[in-house]
Order: structure tokens, then sequence, then C-alpha cells
């Protein structure tokens, strides 16, 4: 145990004794202190702090102190003391001590100090990018740990019985055998993976630890199956009772490969892919075995030795000691409030309904769910090009079959190596299956979008487009990067910051050696062919694309920089990447990934001379003639327009957070910042969206008078979603420069746009920038259930349309009974007063938000319902159930009731808006 920080009543100068024989300098530090101060010098001892920690600790006490008088309190002086030592330690590299050991130090629990850290960071340099950093694999870690445990505590009491029979022995019966378990799951970790946030490679850890105890265990102590696999195995041959003359690596090979029924139960009950989980077996878990030696004559680990390895290595990362949640310490509890992780949907709570309906979505649930629907999807998929592509790939002028498979060759030993430095050597393997499930989807997509190419088209030969290296790149890097993200954490998490072991992207992007900007082409192409893709999978992809729009596609070195320059060139400076005329127009194109990768091109609806091979998509080649002008890019334009739209979108969020009283200045925050996005863009190179729209903001109020401070503007950026500190902690001011967003707007902003900003302030202001055109995001499902606002704890889900959504991508028969239906009409739900009473709380939380029924339209849903940028009403992704063909049937019944109470409120004259949410 770390340990205590020194009491209060103890002599004060016997304290400070104490920290004068650390050095010379130490009595140095004493002055600087108040009397009844004396207990910061305690908690500096107990941490062994150097004395160059321990000074500028203090200044930042006092810094904080003077900007915030509570956290000089006695309630929160000690904690507000020992952020500081955290926040200085880790910024100079001198972290003498251990996470837990500073939480125990200072009475914190884990979620309450991450908590508190962001309270203590009143001004943007308190807290550095590094300490962000650090903090988030903290977070990332606890997460993963505690999802662990608890599905560890679950399956272990589903597997042991809680009062085994007499004849076994007192110490099998002891909280000991548990605490062996959890103790030797945490070495493997520790010893296998370096990304240790990888949910579900820890998880088949997790099950190969469990496989190994249970066959080392007594019947007696088992539950069924685990009892009557166990019997089989001793029976066949007992794992318990190895020879002694036995290799070690030869017998626990042979083991996974004849003592399988265990991991078969356990993997089962996991809905856990089996070869997976063999494989992390044989490839990582046996080697890890061999490394420590864990076998004793019983065949048990000995306590004593797993304990020392793992305090070794608890020690040397100087992180959480995962050894406290066996114990349920305070420490590590999870704190509701401060830290909520799981997030569930409303369950059913009729006894009757499948148990599959009512399991609740725990980060390790979720996650092997996520797993099984990618693998329904690439079930019918092969490893090799289907007997339609290479259909295709004859079609072509030139045959690019061979080139195809080279290149898939080549990436699979890249990947392989890229993973296995980035994950750990002995997961060289799990990256190789990863990478080999891409290559499904690579073929599967690849497939799709020729068959959508050849309709649109009436062409077969795509000679051009799959001899295109840069289109097979990003196909396969998209293909491999949904599998990546799928087996990784939730889409969303990734927020850029983590180590270069961190497999989340953009890290595809340097695997494949790929170009942003050329990844973000694919995309939506990549969503409209499959539509198979889970709700999970596209809000990665739509991640992806707005983190390439943000910040990614303007990195030095971007071929972006290059097609903007060809486009003020090619009609002189007046032609603009993208006109301002079509910013109120909707963003509706009917390009695809062909027409992006063969751009600049033509508008798809005109005929193009057959000679021009840059004019068509079709992949003919040809020569244009040196007297045709340069044609505009298809992929820049509608570039510019997505960015266009998700700036003010962003834009309009932080206003209302920060202007809601000044509307009058929205559209002309908006106009200098689409001013700068099209005349200035060399501002974005090697920065971020946000930081070009804060600075906007920031300008067009100080020129209005208007009082909002660079401070505050930070304080509510920091609170928008899917954003990172380092946005406007480190900014570039020239090259290789780096300061706060404080300091670019005044040193690099300011001076480029003063000029412009001023003319707000005339009387002749510049000519305002259109609103932009905001559709529903194409990449959003109309059928997700979302909660009525106001407070009702009411799900409802939108009205089914008989017309076909264009930008919608997910089949109706692909919804589960969850995510479809969550008040089940024709069921034991109750009579109509119930759905009555609903209706009215409904209508009455937010009636001026209704709208009239358009006659010539699809129904639509109300506005109130749709997903708001937060994304906080969202449900839970649904998940395929293999009682579906049951539920078809249901649901055929129920129809026709739905129908009909539809039809008798539209007679009753009631608004159709109420008839949409039922």
């Amino acid at each position: 145990m770390p340990p205590k920080p020194p009491r209060r009543a103890g002599s004060a100068a016997a304290k400070s004794q104490r920290a004068s024989p650390d050095g010379g300098s130490a009595p140095l530090a004493a002055p600087r202190l108040d009397i009844g101060e004396a207990d910061f010098v305690g908690l500096c001892d107990a941490l062994k702090v150097s004395e160059g920690v321990r000074e500028k600790a203090w200044k930042t006490y006092e810094s904080l102190s003077a900007a915030d008088g509570a956290l000089a309190s006695n309630k929160k002086k000690k904690e507000t003391w020992g952020v500081c030592i955290f926040i200085v330690a880790i910024d100079l590299d001198e972290i003498t001590f251990t996470f837990t050991e500073l939480l125990k130090s200072i009475g914190m629990n884990v979620c309450t100090f991450f908590q508190f850290l962001k309270e203590v960071d009143v001004n943007m340099d308190t807290v550095s990018t590094k300490v962000d950093s650090t903090v988030s694999r903290l977070k990332k870690k606890y997460d993963i740990l505690l999802a662990l445990y608890h599905k560890f505590e679950r399956t272990c009491g589903l597997i042991y019985l809680e009062q085994p029979s007499s004849e076994i022995s007192a110490e099998l019966k002891s909280v000991l055998v548990l605490k062996n378990y959890w103790i030797t799951f945490l070495l493997a970790k520790g010893k296998v993976l370096q990304v240790e946030d990888d949910l579900v490679i820890s998880f088949q850890l997790l099950l190969c630890v469990l496989d190994y105890f249970i066959k080392l265990s007594p019947p007696a102590m088992l539950k069924e199956p685990y009892k009557s696999a166990v019997t089989a195995v001793a029976v066949n041959g007992s794992a318990r009772t190895p020879r002694r003359g036995q290799n070690r690596s030869t017998r626990t090979s042979k083991q996974v490969d004849t003592d399988t029924k265990v991991i078969e139960i356990l993997c089962k009950e996991h809905d856990c892919n089996l070869d997976e989980v063999k494989n992390v077996y044989s490839t990582s878990f046996i080697p890890f075995l061999n490394s420590v030696g864990i076998v004793a004559s019983s065949g048990l680990p000995e306590v004593e030795v797993i304990l020392q390895q793992y305090e070794e290595l608890y020690l040397e990362n100087k992180d959480i000691d995962a050894r406290l949640f066996l114990d349920h310490d305070e420490t590590l509890q999870p704190d509701v409030m401060a830290c909520s992780q799981v997030d569930r949907m409303p369950l059913k709570s009729n006894s009757d309904e499948e148990h599959i309906l009512t399991l609740a979505q725990t980060p390790v649930r979720a996650a092997m769910n996520n797993i099984q629907q990618l693998s329904m999807i690439l079930n019918s998929a092969t490893d090799k090009p289907s007997e339609t592509l290479i259909k295709y790939f004859n079609n072509c002028t030139v045959n690019p079959k061979d080139s195809i498979l080279k290149r898939v060759e080549n990436f699979d030993h890249i990947f392989k190596k890229k993973f296995a430095e980035a994950v750990g050597q002995g997961c060289a393997e799990i990256g190789a299956q990863r990478y080999k499930l891409g290559v499904r989807l690579y073929y599967r997509v690849m497939e799709s979008m020729l068959k959508s190419e050849e309709e649109r088209l009436s062409v077969q030969n795509f000679s051009k487009l799959l001899n295109g290296n840069i289109f097979h790149t990003s196909l396969l890097a998209c293909a491999v990067e949904v599998v990546m993200a799928t087996y990784g954490r939730n889409a969303s998490q990734s927020d850029g910051t983590s180590a270069e072991t961190d497999v989340s992207f953009p890290w595809i992007l340097s695997v494949f050696d790929l170009k942003a900007f050329d990844f973000y082409k694919v995309i939506e192409s990549f969503i409209r062919v499959e539509p198979s893709l889970t709700r999970e999978m596209i809000k990665h992809l739509e991640r992806c694309e707005h983190r390439i729009m943000e910040s990614l596609a303007w990195q030095s070195g971007s071929p972006l920089f290059d097609l903007i320059k060809q486009s003020k060139e090619r009609e002189g400076q007046t032609e603009q990447p993208e006109p301002t005329s079509t910013l109120s127009l909707p963003l509706q194109h009917n390009h695809t990934a062909a027409d992006l990768y063969l751009s600049p091109v033509r508008s798809p609806k005109k005929k193009a001379p057959p000679l021009s091979g840059t004019s068509t998509s079709d992949g003919q080649p040809g020569v244009t003639p040196q007297t045709q002008k340069p044609q505009k890019s298809t992929s820049l334009s509608l570039f510019y327009k997505k960015v266009y739209l998700l700036a003010y979108l962003r834009l309009r969020t932080l206003f209302f957070r920060l202007l809601s009283d000044h509307p009058d200045l929205e559209p002309l925050i908006w106009t200098l910042f689409q001013h700068t996005l099209q005349n200035e863009y060399e501002l974005m190179r090697d920065r971020h969206l946000d930081q070009i729209m804060m600075c906007s903001m920031y300008g067009i109020c100080k020129v209005k008078n208007v009082d909002l401070r660079f401070k505050t503007i930070v304080s509510a950026y920091k609170e928008l979603p899917n954003t990172n500190q380092e946005t406007f902690k480190r900014v570039l001011i020239r090259e290789e420069q780096y300061d706060s967003i404080i300091v670019f707007y005044n040193l690099v902003f300011m001076q480029k746009l003063k000029t412009n900003i001023l003319q707000y302030a005339s009387n002749r202001p510049p000519t305002l920038s259109p609103i932009p055109h905001i559709p529903r995001s194409p990449y959003q499902f109309s059928n997700s259930p979302r909660r009525v606002p106001a407070g009702n704890n009411i799900y409802i889900s939108p009205l089914k349309s008989p017309y076909k959504f264009s930008d919608g991508f997910q089949s109706p028969t692909k919804m589960t009974p969850r995510s479809r239906i969550l008040v089940s009409i024709g069921e034991s739900f109750g009579t109509s007063e119930k759905f009555q009473k609903i209706n009215q709380m409904v209508c009455n939380s937010d009636y001026h938000l209704k709208r009239s029924a358009e006659v010539s339209a699809a129904p639509k849903p109300l506005k109130r319902l749709r997903f708001d940028i937060e994304g906080q009403d969202e449900a839970d992704g649904s998940k395929h159930l293999p009682q579906e063909s049951k539920f078809q049937q249901k649901l055929a019944e129920m129809t026709s009731t739905r129908t009909r109470m539809q039809k008798q409120k539209l007679n009753d004259g009631n608004d159709t808006s109420a008839s949409e949410e039922k």
C-alpha cells in the first residue's frame, strides 16, 4: 500500500525537517510555505517527489488559488495539491509515484480525479497537451479494466459454485482462487499487449485464462456445463496431472488441440469467435505461460510468484493497481455522475420476452455484438475476387487482376508487421486475421461499386479506374479500417491524441502510406454500396470523414492544396473552389468514388468526347487535347461543399452556447469564417477548422463591441462533442513553432485578416455569405428510436414511410425488435387509453414544434425527434437477432393494427405529426 500523508496533528517543524536531508536545495523551498501548509511537504514526501517538482507544483497551486479561491479552501486544498503534483511530475518527466498511490494519498476516486482535473484547468495553459495525453491513456485503461472486471465477476459466478462440496480443500474454496485468476490475467494482459486499451483482444485473453484455470479446477467446484466438460477432459487425459518429464510447451500445445470443450463453451456463452480465441491462445497465451514459468507441481500457479511479477509490472508502468478491483476499493469504483460509461436503452419489462432483448449493452457485450454483425456481413464473402469481379477484370482494356492480387499480398505483410509493432509482437497473427476480414470486405464492396457504375453508365470497361493504385489502396484501407473499428473501441471515442502505438484512425493512413484527401473520396460511396453496414460502422466512417475535413486533409503535402491552386489558376484569381451561390442549395449529387478518383471530370450527366481520358468515368484511356482548358475538379468542389456544411454546423452549435442573445452576429461570423476558408485557405495548412472558427467568432465580437473573452469561447468549445484540447492549446504559429490559440489570433489570424475584419465595424460591411442548406445526415438512420423531450422516459420509432428514402442505407428488414418497435402494438401492452395518454404526453411536451403534413412529400418525423448534434439521445446500436424470422411474423400481424389506428386518428382530425410519432 502507498504511504499515508502526514496528519495535521503532527509537528509542522518535524515535517519540514524530514524534507531537508533530501538535498542542498531542499531548505530553499521551506520559506515559500506558510506554517499551516506543511501538509503539502508531507504529501510530497509521501509521494517521494523531487525538489523541482515540489517547487513548481507549489507555484502552480498558488496561481490556481489566485484564479479560483474555492480551490484554496480546506475541502479542496489537498486534492488541488495532488493535481498540481501530478501535472508537474508529468511535464517534467519526473514521476516517482504510481497513479493509484497518488489517489490514495489525497483520498480521491479515479473518476472524481479526472473530473476535478478538468475543473482545475481554468486557464488554457494549466494542463499541457502532454498531461492531456497521459490522462486520456489512463481513462482508456481504466474503462477497459472496469468493463473486464465486471465481466470477470459475472462469468465466474456462472462457472463456480458458491458453496462447493466439503471434499474441496479450504484453499480452493477461498477468495484466493479468483484472486489468482484475475492477477494472472492482469499479468498476461500487461506482458502480451502494448496497447492495453484493446478491449476485444483483452477479453479474448481473459477467456484463455478462464479456460486454463477451469481445466485445473476440481469438477466438484464447477457448475454445468463446465463440470461435464472438465470431467470429460479428465477421462481422456487430465490436464491437471501432467508428467514432470514432459516439455511444458509441447504439453500445453497438445492441450489446446485436444481439450477444446471448455473454450468452446466459453466462446458460445459470450458470442465470441472460437477460431480467434484459439489463435490468441496459441500465439499469445501459451508463450506468456512459458515466459513467466507459471507451473507448479499441482498445476496451479503460485500466488506469490504471480503477485511479485505483477507488482514489478505495476511499478514500472506507474499507473493503475487493478488488484484493487478484487477488494472493491473505493479508489477504483465507478462514479455514475462523474464518468458514466455504459449507456443503456430502456428495456422491456415483460418477463415473457426473449432473453436476448434484455441483455445490457455493456462495453464487452456491445463489442461482441459489433463483431457478430461484421461476421454476418462477411459470411458469404471470399478472400479472392469473385467470378463477377473476374468478369469485370477481363472486360478491361488492361486486365488489373494481377496487380490487384499483388497489392493485396504486399499490404498483407506490411499490415501484419505494423500491427505487431503497435499492439504487441505476439499479436501478429491477430493482425493477419483482421486484415483477412478487411480483404473480404474490400472485394465485396468493389463488386458492388462496379455493379452500381455499370447501371449508372451502361458500360463494363473500367480499365482506368481498376488500374488506379490510389483507388484500390483507398478502398482496401477503408475496408480494413471498418474491421479495425469494429474490433476496437467505440468510433466516436478516438480523439487522435493517443500515442503512436494506438491503432485507431488515422493510424491506417500511415500503414497504407495514403493521403487523407484520397481516403476521403471513397467513404461516401463505400457506405452507399454496402447497405449491410451497421450503425456503428457508418458513424465511425462519418467521423473519419469529419476528421479529414477538419484537419487531416489540410496537412502539408496534401494533394488538396495543389487542387486549390489549379482551381485558382484555371480562369484567374476569380475562380473559387466552390462558389458561395451554391451554399444555400441542398447538398445533392450523383457523383461516385469513380468520379472523384478520375476527377477532374465533367458532370456525369453530360456526354463527353470519346478521346478525353479525363472526361469520362468509364475507365477508357485517351489523350486530352492540349488546347482544351483544364476542367473543374469534382472532388475539390464536393469537398468544399461538405467542409462548408461541417463548418457551419460546428459554428452554429458553438454560437448558440455563447451568443444566443446576439442572433444578428451569426451571419457575420459565418461570412468571415467562409471567406477565410475560401480566400485565405493557407491559414488552414497544418491547422484545424475549429481554430479558424473560434478566431472568426472572437474577431467579430471584438469589432462589434460584444464582451466575449477567448477563455469563454474555449471553455464552451471544450464541452462540444469530438473536440480535442490540443486544438486550442497547440496551434501552429510559424514553422515548427506552436502556441495557444490566443497567440495564433494575435500574430497570424488578425494580421492576415485585419482589413477584412474591420469592414464589419463600418457602415458598409461585406456581402453576407448564404447560410448552407442543412440536410439530414446521409449517414444516420431514420428508423433509430429517439427519446421524447421534456424528461418523458419514452422512446419512439418514427412512422415507417411507404416511400424509399434516397439517403437511407438500412433496409427495414435489418431492424431488430428493440430498435424497430419499443411498444409492440397488438401484444400485452394494454388498452387504447394508454396510447392516448402517451400521445397526450408527447403533444404537450413540445407542441410548438409540430408542423402540418406536406401533401406532396413523403411523411417525415417531427423535428424534435431528430438527432441533435451532440447525439445525446441516440439509441444503442441494434444487433442482429437469430429470432428475426419469428419477429417478422409478429410484425406482419401488427401492421394491420397499426394501420387501422393511424386511419382512425386521421379520420378524427388529429394532427398528422402525432401519428408519425406513434
